[in-house]
């Protein structure tokens, strides 16, 4: 008994030290661009051009445009309550109710696998790309892709119990990589365009797969472009680790953002230049390779095609990885609060390494990719991309209106957004996940994100019942500062 109620009452990591202040503003912004960076680029940019054309640098812009009116809501109150909890925390300060944050923590979790499995299937695709440019000739079909995205993510699994350090210059080399190969692409596209082998004239015609008008077709299209610009707000959890944050969060954030939102007009416009007109349907219908047409068609003479593929992989991997690190850490969170079932808070006793977060995670990211892929009506990549920009926005604008809550706190951070900034992210953000935003074949975006939410709701309920039936406690937070220790 004794040591059942030790464990109700103490903390049994026992207390958080102090974390070291260890990234000054270049770390600090090579983190925010590599996060951003990754495999939204290579995910979306196909299926944009489909719905505007050659006017595919629009959406970028306004998803900049949006993301960057969030960020300002998030740097607000970064620098008002400088700890690591990001959303959630924020959520429970604006509305003190543990349902709403523990809603909106899951939605973070959710995000994360899914955008994990979207990776995932990108590095399959073109991991067997690169195979056979290199003359191993393999299946490159469904099945294939499928298997390989689900061996990859077991893979992951076994270096998250292996147990994965943050290591700042680790991201560093990593972000390189990931800037180098846009670069590639950005370049092919300009020498094409020296050579006067492309029509510039194509970048401002508006042309749509579909039958809807331009603004509902950019609206579509930003929706889909969301996906790209989504990571900023993981900067938050680092605000412990960053030498002075209420000083250089908002500019380098903001600069962050900015430095992706050049890179991806650049490589949107590298898109329309390098693959001629009537093409690009059938490029997009070879999901995940849009970046490797470019190229292979800007430069067929050039071994770069051969390389490029893995340069996708790795930069895919990193972001694979770290968003599940995020879930299984999250998880483990949760359920050391006892918001979720305390078995998925065990740890690996030698590595101590939340072996049964990352087995969950894992399974769920598993049948995620099963269930898209067979079950879905459109690409699994569009699926799981949109379904990850889905719950970021109503994340974001639930961020947005605590911002606009927690303006009543006496307490000021150092950095203060213009007044109409919140409601104009929370108007954006909302907009942007309502059905018009989105193909209707598209809509299982919100099945799937409606059911693994019905899954958290179900772990919720039933750890309120075993709270309250055996442990004769509540459910709630016990300490939403420090969630993902």
């Amino acid at each position: 008994m004794s040591s059942t109620s030790t464990s109700d009452t103490e903390d049994v990591n026992g207390p958080s030290p102090d974390l070291k202040r260890v990234l000054g503003p270049k770390l600090l912004l090579l983190f925010i661009v590599g996060d951003i960076l990754g495999a939204g680029i290579y995910a979306v940019t196909g299926e944009m051009a489909l719905e505007v054309g050659g006017l595919v640098w629009v959406p970028f812009l306004v998803a900049f445009a949006v993301a960057t009116l969030t960020a300002f809501s998030y740097l607000e109150l970064v620098t008002k309550y400088p700890q690591a909890a990001g959303a959630a925390l924020y959520t429970h300060k604006a509305f003190g109710i543990h349902f709403v944050t523990f809603l909106v923590a899951f939605a973070v979790i959710c995000s994360g696998i899914t955008s994990a499995s979207t990776s995932s299937n990108l590095l399959a695709t073109n991991l067997l790309a690169g195979f056979d440019g290199l003359g191993w000739h393999v299946s490159q079909g469904k099945t294939a892709i499928t298997i390989v995205a689900m061996v990859f993510m077991v893979l992951l699994a076994g270096i998250n119990l292996r147990g994965v350090g943050e290591s700042v210059k680790f991201n560093v080399v990593l972000t390189l990589i990931e800037m180098t190969a846009l670069v590639i692409v950005i370049l092919i596209g300009f020498w094409v365009m020296a050579k006067g082998d492309a029509d510039l004239g194509r970048i401002v015609v508006f042309d749509s797969q579909s039958d809807r008008g331009l603004f509902l077709a950019v609206t579509v299209a930003t929706a889909i472009a969301f996906f790209a610009m989504v990571g900023f707000e993981d900067s938050v959890n680092m605000v412990e680790e960053t030498q002075n944050p209420e000083k250089i969060f908002p500019r380098v954030m903001l600069t962050g953002l900015g430095i992706a939102v050049i890179f991806y007009v650049l490589v949107a416009i590298s898109v329309i230049a390098v693959i001629p007109e009537g093409e690009i349907e059938a490029v997009v219908a070879d999901e995940g390779k849009v970046l490797l047409a470019v190229v292979e068609t800007g430069a067929p003479g050039l071994p770069i095609d051969k390389i490029f593929p893995f340069l996708t992989v790795i930069a895919v991997a990193n972001t694979a990885l770290l968003n599940m690190l995020m879930a299984s850490r999250l998880l483990y969170g949760l359920a050391n609060q006892d918001v979720l079932p305390r078995t998925l808070g065990k740890v690996l006793p030698g590595r101590r390494t939340p072996y049964a977060g990352i087995a969950f995670s894992t399974v769920l990211a598993l049948g995620l990719i099963i269930v898209v892929t067979f079950l879905a009506d459109t690409s699994v990549i569009s699926a799981l991309s949109g379904t990850t920009a889905l719950l970021l926005l109503c994340v974001f604008s639930v961020v947005n209106v605590a911002c606009i809550v927690l303006r009543r706190d006496p307490e000021k951070g150092r950095f203060q957004a213009p007044g109409w900034v919140p409601f104009a992210g929370a108007a954006a953000c909302l907009y942007l996940a309502g059905p018009w935003a989105r193909d209707r074949e598209d809509w299982i975006q919100y099945k799937v994100a409606g059911g693994l939410l019905l899954l958290g709701i179900v772990l919720w309920v039933f750890t309120w019942m075993t709270n309250r039936g055996i442990r004769a406690k509540k459910t709630g937070f016990r300490d939403i500062e420090h969630l993902e220790d």
